[in-house]
């Protein structure tokens, strides 16, 4: 859709929104005066419109009318949102800089906004520097202290053969431990968590306070004690992200076991396959998952994948009636036998820091899925990003929809208990407005979410009439984000930040994402992630210039604190590292997606590596051909684009899957002529869709990824016609 430039919108135009006459009067007036101080078309004007004129209750059309009409002409990477900088020195970075930027960078030392890129490359080139004060800013305790923060050439091996280095060498601790601490984050009658299940969504919110979060934990620490099994045993979760099944995540570590991650929409072969790799001893799992009037089984598909011994927990309000198999054991009678200890500290098991901790898994969409460790050293990973890139401290409240078989899920464990901040679980389906009014309801500072959610909520603006105004800031990982909806997104809670946040289960977190202290561009990353180098690769296998626009596959420096070093059912070397070109004297990390680098200094992502495909010569992503895609029709909720050969071979053709939000008498011959119109315009002139394919869903993973190349074999194995 064309849009006027912000000095032509008039009257009549907002009124034509739906505004009334009044309300767009006075709407007209705001905006004229924000132009003749800050002209038609800068990052300050749309700044002031957003603190000024636009607000939830205006129709949606109306903040696109004013988003595109400010950077009609600006270009690309137009940013949404400036840091401001009196919220910028309360920030946790900009704290540590305002005390100690001249120690960290000398004279070149300004301001946390101006200096904050100076920062991050002073994070990757002074570890030792850098890790000590953010882990002294975090209230870490070890039993015992590191020697030093890296140790980059091991005893026995050369730096090729180990390339990660060993992080915080001779240290012992227990992340579960750090979690529970008095410290100066926290009393014992602080909230750590704050939940509600969507049976009881008019009810006020529960708090579980730090005092009895530590009794719930130790109890359950007991317990898993008294089964009598061995340090560093496999103890599985399949369970929906509640309060019971974070003190178990949490019990589990504090005794020295290591959890083993399982995502509770799991068939029973795929738990069958995680518990056989992982050796678990013990699985952790409920009756039902009950989601509004819906019973899915739970139990029954951990029986059928031949589990060890379960301890099942009742589904709130199901009650328990269940027979459980020979051996397995119902919750009451897990913690019925040393209920005589309830209240008594349980001592952690404090553990080196090579030890595991959790196994959690790729999504595994062909052959088995990599079975990556997570050690003592990763959950501070995980929390340093929290405190440095979403600033999360003792007041805020975290939520990100999300369950402990993905690697989210214990993100939010860490990032929100190691920095002293209560995390906000709700136990039921996030898509409606349940959810938003618990987000509401519990006052949630910082919001995570994936694409797919943001556009569920927006199809059906289940956000509406509810308060998002305590939000600080959003959190955004998985797919690559769509613009319109994540300024639909920002707008629900006057113009916050979105912070992407791209990385993976072997990162530990984040190698990529944004930053409070940097102004952000919708869909964009703005900053490597604190201590981490990344490097563009160009057509030759090397990287491109730094600061140099241009795209490739994207590649990571060695050396990131809380990586994986190992896997349990693979070479670490050879998926990670075999193959990468050499760098200053470092073989570099492989990591598989397609990142661009903009003339302005922002990141895109353009999804996997093998996501891309060669149209006429020309190598495109996927993410690049569904981002136009998606907004050539107001009723088009999502696309997936693949290249498909034809039948008897040849270069190959473009295919659209489409999954509509009404798919009534959609025209799919005039859609795709829509779409190469919009390609053709935006991307190149030569691009063509040859077919556009109805789905009522994308396959995609149990992580949300659209399973693009299982799409691809399905349309190339088709007999749609003999001609694409």
């Amino acid at each position: 859709m064309a849009y006027k430039s912000l000095g032509s919108i008039t009257l009549f135009d907002i009124e034509s929104l739906g505004i009334a006459a009044q309300d767009a009067a006075r709407l007209h007036a705001t905006l004229t005066e924000i132009i003749r101080i800050h002209g038609a078309g800068t990052p300050e004007t749309w700044h002031h419109i957003t603190k000024r004129v636009l607000n939830p209750q205006l129709p949606f059309s109306f903040h696109q009318m004013l988003y595109y009409g400010c950077y009609k002409d600006y270009g690309p990477d137009p940013p949404a949102w400036l840091p401001d900088p009196k919220n910028a020195v309360l920030t946790n970075v900009g704290q540590l800089l305002e005390r100690r930027g001249k120690e960290f960078l000398g004279s070149a030392y300004k301001d946390p906004i101006t200096s904050f890129s100076d920062f991050q490359k002073f994070s990757v080139s002074n570890p030792e520097e850098y890790w000590t004060t953010v882990l002294d800013e975090m209230d870490v305790s070890f039993s015992k202290q590191p020697e030093c923060i890296l140790q980059e050439n091991l005893p026995g091996g050369s730096h090729l053969s180990n390339p990660c280095g060993q992080w915080l060498p001779g240290a012992f601790l227990n992340p579960a431990k750090n979690c529970l601490n008095l410290n100066g984050k926290r009393r014992l009658n602080d909230p750590m968590i704050i939940w509600r299940d969507e049976v009881h969504n008019d009810l006020p919110v529960h708090r579980m306070t730090l005092k009895e979060l530590r009794q719930e934990v130790w109890l359950v620490a007991y317990a898993l004690q008294a089964l009598g099994l061995e340090e560093g045993s496999a103890i599985a979760i399949d369970m929906p992200m509640n309060v019971t099944s974070v003190v178990i995540y949490l019990a589990i570590v504090l005794a020295g076991y290591v959890v083993v991650s399982i995502a509770d929409s799991f068939a029973a072969r795929e738990i069958s396959t995680r518990l056989k790799i992982s050796k678990a001893k013990v699985i952790f799992t409920q009756d039902l998952i009950i989601r509004g009037d819906k019973r899915l089984p739970l139990y029954s598909r951990v029986v059928d994948a031949q589990s060890p011994m379960a301890v099942v927990i009742p589904s709130q309000g199901s009650g328990f009636s269940m027979k459980l198999r020979s051996g397995d054991l119902s919750w009451h009678d897990f913690l019925e036998r040393v209920n005589n200890l309830k209240g008594k500290e349980f001592i952690a098991v404090e553990r080196p820091v090579d030890a595991f901790t959790n196994i959690l898994f790729s999504s595994g969409t062909t052959g088995d899925p990599k079975a990556i460790p997570w050690t003592t050293v990763t959950p501070l990973k995980a929390a340093a990003d929290a405190w440095c890139h979403f600033s999360i401290g003792k007041d805020d409240v975290v939520a990100w929809p999300t369950n402990l078989g993905w690697m989210m899920g214990p993100w939010l464990v860490y990032a929100s208990l190691l920095n002293g901040a209560p995390m906000a679980l709700y136990d039921g389906s996030p898509l409606g407005p349940g959810f938003a009014k618990f987000v509401q309801d519990a006052k949630v500072t910082m919001l995570g979410v994936i694409p797919s959610l943001v556009r569920s909520w927006k199809s059906i603006n289940s956000t509406v009439g509810y308060d998002w105004s305590a939000i600080h800031c959003f959190g955004s990982t998985g797919e690559a984000s769509s613009v319109d909806e994540y300024l639909w997104l920002m707008g629900r809670a006057l113009y916050k930040p979105v912070i992407e946040y791209c990385g993976g289960t072997e990162i530990g977190g984040g190698f990529i994402c944004g930053s409070l202290l940097q102004a952000q561009s919708l869909a964009a990353f703005s900053t490597p992630a604190m201590g981490c180098s990344l490097f563009i690769l160009g057509d030759d296998g090397y990287p491109i210039p730094e600061n140099v626009p241009g795209m490739g596959e994207l590649a990571l420096g060695p050396l990131m604190f809380g990586s994986s070093t190992t896997l349990l059912n693979a070479d670490h070397y050879s998926v990670y590292f075999k193959g990468m070109p050499m760098w200053n004297g470092k073989v570099l990390r492989r990591h598989g997606d397609v990142f661009e680098r903009t003339s302005r200094g922002f990141y895109h992502a353009h999804g996997r590596a093998d996501d891309t495909m060669n149209l006429g010569g020309i190598k495109v992503s996927s993410v690049e051909i569904e981002r136009i895609c998606n907004g050539v029709d107001s009723n088009i909720l999502e696309t997936a684009a693949i290249g498909v050969p034809p039948p008897g071979g040849g270069p190959e053709q473009l295919v659209v899957a489409v999954v509509f939000k009404n798919s009534n008498g959609r025209d799919l011959n005039q859609l795709r002529i829509s779409f190469n119109s919009a390609l053709q315009k935006t991307l190149n002139p030569l691009f063509r869709v040859s077919l556009v394919v109805p789905l009522s869903s994308l396959p995609r993973t149990a992580s949300n990824k659209v399973m693009r190349r299982v799409l691809r074999k399905q349309l190339a194995e088709s007999n749609q016609s003999s001609k694409l």
